[in-house]
């Protein structure tokens, strides 16, 4: 019996935030701070752009880490399956990049980590029966469950970013109702 890669993009993303994790360790956080951050505003030097992708590598905690990838790898390789590595990709990066961008022009506070694009292919699963004309119950409850969710803690103070869980969820709900019906 031999080991498989079998899910590329889960299993890069998984292993490049637990590069970026350890590389916080060894820097003391300089390196999450200097390039696994997304910062607020549309306008930097040249690596600000590059963060709106990389930020998605930065965890601020172990704990923080270990709830994403898994919750990733439990549900990244099942989405990877369905849909394609090459549609998972996609998906990863219109989620950073829409989440950064919106939270650059939205907000004044700093993004790191990979929730949102967990986010995304929790809703996305919830589409992987569709048929044309449905809308999936499960696609309701899970939205309504971690969104509605998402919205209530997003009247409290808590370092966490719901608008990009619920910008995450957003799309990964757009792709699998609009990708999912064509498959």
């Amino acid at each position: 019996m031999k080991i498989r890669y079998n899910a590329p993009i889960t299993l890069t993303l998984a292993i490049l935030c637990c590069a970026a994790m350890g590389a916080d360790q060894l820097t003391n956080g300089a390196t999450t701070q200097t390039f696994f951050t997304a910062y607020p505003g549309l306008h930097g030097p040249p690596l600000h752009y590059i963060q709106f992708f990389t930020y998605i590598f930065g965890h601020g905690s172990f704990a923080h880490l270990s709830a994403n990838l898994s919750l990733l790898l439990l549900i990244g390789p099942i989405n990877e399956e369905k849909f394609g590595s090459g549609l998972i990709f996609e998906m990863i990066l219109v989620t950073a990049l829409l989440t950064a961008l919106l939270n650059a022009v939205f907000f004044n506070t700093g993004l790191l980590g990979a929730s949102g694009i967990v986010f995304m292919l929790i809703l996305l699963s919830s589409c992987s029966n569709i048929r044309a004309g449905e809308i999936p119950l499960t696609l309701i409850l899970v939205a309504f469950l971690y969104l509605g969710n998402e919205l209530y803690g997003s009247m409290g103070k808590d370092n966490i970013s719901q608008f990009a869980h619920l910008t995450g969820g957003v799309v990964g709900a757009f792709y699998g109702l609009i990708r999912g019906r064509k498959r």
